[in-house]
């Protein structure tokens, strides 16, 4: 539909210029006056004009940023990691909504790292939440990573796991531990204490916790978690706050920290 629509606006815009050339330079004719009259001037000045207008609102009302989802060129790229370093607004506005071009570093799903970019139409009241250091799933292509997009697949487990890998080759987790964190008991627990061994990986900081873990009974346990934590996030895991947890029923001692990618 979307390729159908945008070759039915191309095809409405080369018809109307190409009528109005040819009548134009073939049409001749006398006024009352016996003055000559060509065909340059008239109704048929509107129709290269309402072409103009056609084809720009058509490729823009059957983008992306409208319509949802990828464009066909990436709908089945390879899914990567992209981390936002700075934004634009391009000057484009979709429904008063302006478009953003985004600069990222992407890591791709075997690891190989790029600088890309990607455009978005991001709505005025979510515009404060992107910043540097956001971290956003991107859909690329192998060979051409000059640019991404955004992933409006939906498929939440695939972006995880690409997330997960992320973080595993960056020492950031293990699978151990997201074991705990796909099968353990979801609980609430209180940072008791908090400790910082100084020790740091890809802009995180490793971080020793005491917590005080509240079961699903209400009954308590005492368990220690360590996590690199990124520096965005230190501030969740201060002396008193509440953070969510997962661990095992089978042996509570196994506890992993679950913290937002992006605040």
């Amino acid at each position: 539909m979307r390729t159908a629509i945008r070759a039915a606006a191309a095809t409405f815009f080369v018809v109307a210029v190409g009528w109005y050339l040819w009548h134009g330079l073939t049409y001749r004719a006398t006024d009352a006056f016996g003055g000559a009259v060509f065909g340059w001037v008239g109704w048929q000045m509107a129709l290269p004009i309402v072409a103009l207008s056609v084809v720009p609102v058509a490729f823009v009302l059957t983008s992306t940023a409208v319509t949802g989802g990828n464009s066909p060129r990436f709908r089945d790229g390879q899914l990567g990691i992209g981390t936002v370093e700075s934004f634009r607004q391009t000057g484009l506005y979709v429904n008063e909504q302006p478009q953003l071009r985004i600069e990222m570093q992407v890591e791709g799903a075997g690891g190989e790292n790029f600088r890309s970019h990607a455009k978005m139409v991001v709505p005025l009241a979510e515009l404060a939440l992107l910043r540097p250091g956001v971290v956003l799933p991107v859909r690329y292509l192998p060979g051409r990573t000059d640019r991404v997009e955004i992933d409006h697949s939906g498929d939440r487990s695939a972006v995880q796991r690409a997330m997960n890998e992320t973080m595993i080759r960056k020492g950031l987790t293990t699978r151990a531990a997201l074991d705990v964190a796909e099968r353990g008991v979801a609980a609430q627990a209180v940072v008791q204490t908090l400790s910082v061994p100084g020790e740091t990986r890809d802009d995180s900081t490793k971080v020793d916790l005491h917590l005080l873990i509240t079961r699903p009974d209400g009954s308590t346990f005492t368990a220690a978690v360590q996590k690199f934590v990124p520096q965005r996030n230190i501030g969740q895991v201060q002396v008193g706050r509440i953070v969510q947890v997962r661990y095992l029923a089978e042996n509570e001692r196994e506890v992993v920290l679950a913290l937002p990618v992006n605040t």
